[in-house]
């Protein structure tokens, strides 16, 4: 049930905790910190979109559920609003980067029961930060990857404008020959779907908190190149903890731009040419192996 779009955070907050609330500090548009009256400090998330708020919730959970990666505990959510554990931050270290990679690699071999399959309980038409993003299952990366991740947005750029008609042939080049370029066949992953810098939080008691997941099956390669492509603290360090839990197959650094490739169109759609560009250069380079 919900409370209505006209509701503030605490209200909120209040409602879907059942406790009374003793102050509030706003951390930005959509983000507000709330205090409970039992000593608790959670944040409060007000869903951008319909759906997104339990679409968010079911993917915390679902990545909790693997016990591996700390995850923010969801403390309520409804059709507008969801509430989640607040995580104390600390600073990024070397040991908590190689704990963390480790982490993530047993995060990705609890696995999923098909590449595009959405977390249980989740919508099958979900959001990666504003963008939708549908969650359509499939047995073959490469197809699956092309049809439901890269083309759509592809698309989306073309009609906005962003990318002009024979630019986006350079990227369905690339879609036709993913079944080469795409390294040896790998089971599904469980993803965190959205694996950009500001989604780790490196919290005060050394362990890493992933928070805003687009949460689906997918490669595990993708959340690691995700992960390179606006940079993070002691990436290589993060690197060498995943490389030591699980092994990348051969060639995995090549491959680094056709996972990126999805995550740059999502960007196109959103924020403009630049980040086309930046998507045409990857299809290039990829192309040129």
């Amino acid at each position: 049930m919900s409370g209505g779009r006209g509701e503030g955070p605490g209200a909120a907050a209040a409602r879907l905790t059942g406790r009374a609330v003793t102050g509030e500090r706003p951390l930005s548009g959509a983000l507000t910190e709330v205090t409970l009256d039992d000593g608790r400090v959670v944040v409060v998330k007000r869903g951008e979109d319909p759906g997104a708020a339990r679409a968010e919730a079911a993917g915390l959970r679902w990545l909790a559920g693997a016990g591996t990666v700390r995850i923010p505990a969801v403390h309520g959510l409804d059709d507008d609003w969801l509430v989640t554990e607040r995580v104390p931050r600390g600073r990024p270290t070397r040991e908590a980067a190689v704990r963390f990679g480790a982490d993530l690699a047993a995060l990705h071999a609890a696995g999923a029961p098909a590449f595009g399959a959405p977390p249980p309980g989740g919508p099958a038409d979900a959001y990666i930060g504003r963008a939708p993003m549908r969650n359509a299952p499939g047995a073959d990366w490469p197809g699956w990857y092309a049809e439901h991740r890269v083309l759509p947005y592809l698309r989306r750029a073309v009609d906005r404008g962003t990318l002009r008609p024979a630019e986006a042939s350079v990227v369905e080049r690339l879609c036709e020959r993913l079944p080469e370029l795409a390294g040896p066949a790998e089971p599904p992953a469980r993803l965190h779907g959205d694996l950009w810098n500001g989604n780790v939080l490196w919290a005060a008691d050394g362990h890493v908190r992933l928070i805003d997941p687009a949460a689906h099956g997918g490669h595990r390669e993708t959340d690691l190149a995700m992960l390179r492509l606006f940079g993070c603290p002691h990436g290589d360090e993060v690197l060498e903890g995943y490389r030591q839990a699980a092994p990348l197959a051969d060639g995995w650094r090549a491959r680094v731009g056709v996972h990126q490739l999805f995550p740059l169109l999502v960007h196109a759609v959103l924020f403009g040419r630049g980040y086309a560009e930046q998507a045409l250069a990857a299809a290039r380079a990829a192309l040129a192996r």
